[in-house]
């Protein structure tokens, strides 16, 4: 029998959190941020369920975590920590385990998401985009490449760059349209507003426990330094891109805002979407060796992507935010593993709250880009249901980005949304 909370709201088959779920977060209400688990339309605060005595079973360590603001000291106790105390969680909401004087504490701990205000749910060291999806390469690479689209090392090596994690903001945040230096093709370079402002769909991995400096990770144990996952928007203004990227990569286009979704969803509320990543064609190379994955079958995860967007004249007379593009994680050429193992071969060291991303989650399929640059290999640009057209974003946009994890006598897993909206550049001075 499916396990259901005595929470109604967490047994709506529509809801993203139901008590198989149980993501971790942090917000802000009645004038205190605290560490919160999404449970249907409530959030579940680890602040007073410690204070009242709820978690006093685990470790003491486990429970002094749970009273900080960010998810940092739980994150470095390691994945028996998370384990012990997600199940503690779910005694608590579960309809046959929870007895009424222990329901009545944890009500009491309960808080509407309605009336909070959700807040970084991590102190962020380091920032990593990689460059996971084939799809998305290929489709980027015929508009600079037509002939020769990949380069010669993306089917041996996970691609990545160092990014900027001070900018990472969380969802619901304004975008400021970023200036940075343009060129046309035959004219000086210019400095003012990015015309050319894109989002980028994407999946990022928080790190939990992290490797010594000089210490690598071993690609069968690289999911033990997950702590979960969430919701990427790493803002791209690709003229300002096209112009300062080589030799050196992106810059400017792309450290003025990322924006993350609140909830981090645990890897084990995904255990039960796991898949492999999409197979590699018969002429492509094996990984190498120290990318090579014992359990190739559950390498990857069956988790929808999806992105919305929502004008400024659609708000203004209500209408719904439209879908734009729909993929899969699944579809990734590098798994999670993969891309953690190469992070630390080098001898790197990971640290926790540390953010790596997947880069554009994209499929091979139309419909499914996971930007709008990709979109242009279409004949017309994007459009929406008021006739307004879309080759990239303009002022007063919005972005949605949801998740989920869905199958026939299974719950949905869903991330909430990630969203941001553009915000007209500051005028030159």
């Amino acid at each position: 029998m499916a396990l259901k909370s005595w929470l109604a709201s967490a047994n709506d088959p529509n809801s993203d959190f139901p008590i198989q779920n149980l993501p971790y977060g942090a917000f802000h209400h009645r004038g205190q941020t605290h560490l919160g688990i999404a449970i249907g339309d409530q959030i579940l605060d680890l602040f007073q369920c410690a204070s009242n005595g709820l978690l006093a079973r685990l470790a003491e360590e486990i429970e002094y975590a749970c009273q900080m603001k960010t998810l940092n000291d739980l994150m470095k106790l390691g994945p028996e920590a998370w384990s012990q105390l997600r199940a503690r969680v779910t005694d608590l909401l579960d309809a046959d385990h929870t007895r009424n004087e222990a329901r009545q504490r944890v009500d009491a701990a309960l808080v509407p998401m309605q009336d909070a205000e959700m807040q970084m749910p991590v102190r962020i060291g380091d920032y990593t985009d990689f460059y996971a999806s084939i799809d998305h390469a290929r489709r980027i690479g015929k508009l600079f490449r037509p002939d020769n689209p990949l380069l010669p090392n993306y089917k041996y090596v996970p691609i990545g760059y160092h990014g900027r994690a001070s900018s990472i903001v969380i969802s619901g945040t304004g975008i400021r349209r970023p200036c940075g230096q343009t060129k046309l093709t035959d004219s000086e370079p210019v400095f003012g507003p990015a015309k050319l402002l894109d989002y980028e769909l994407e999946v990022g991995l928080f790190v939990g426990q992290g490797n010594l400096l000089g210490e690598s990770i071993s690609i069968n144990e690289a999911e033990r330094h997950v702590f979960g996952l969430c919701l990427v928007n790493d803002w791209s203004a690709r003229d300002i891109q096209s112009w300062e990227y080589q030799p050196l990569g992106p810059f400017l286009a792309k450290s003025f805002a990322t924006t993350i979704s609140p909830w981090i969803v645990p890897l084990e509320a995904l255990a039960p979407y796991r898949v492999s990543v999409r197979k590699r064609a018969e002429e492509d190379p094996e990984p190498l060796k120290y990318l090579q994955s014992a359990d190739e079958e559950r390498d990857g995860i069956d988790l929808a992507v999806e992105v919305y967007l929502e004008s400024r004249a659609m708000q203004e007379v209500g209408m719904q935010p439209e879908q734009v593009s729909r993929g899969n994680l699944r579809d990734l050429y590098w798994s999670l593993a993969q891309l953690i193992a190469h992070h630390a071969s080098n001898g790197c060291n990971l640290r926790p709250g540390d953010l790596l991303a997947t880069g554009t989650v994209s499929g091979p399929d139309e419909g499914s880009e996971g930007c709008l640059l990709e979109m242009r290999h279409r004949t017309n640009a994007v459009c929406l249901a008021t006739g307004e057209r879309r080759s990239f974003l303009e002022d007063g946009d919005r972005v949605i980005l949801r998740a989920y994890a869905q199958r026939l006598g299974l719950p949905r897993i869903g991330f909430g949304d990630c969203s941001g909206w553009v915000i007209p550049a500051i005028p030159k001075k």
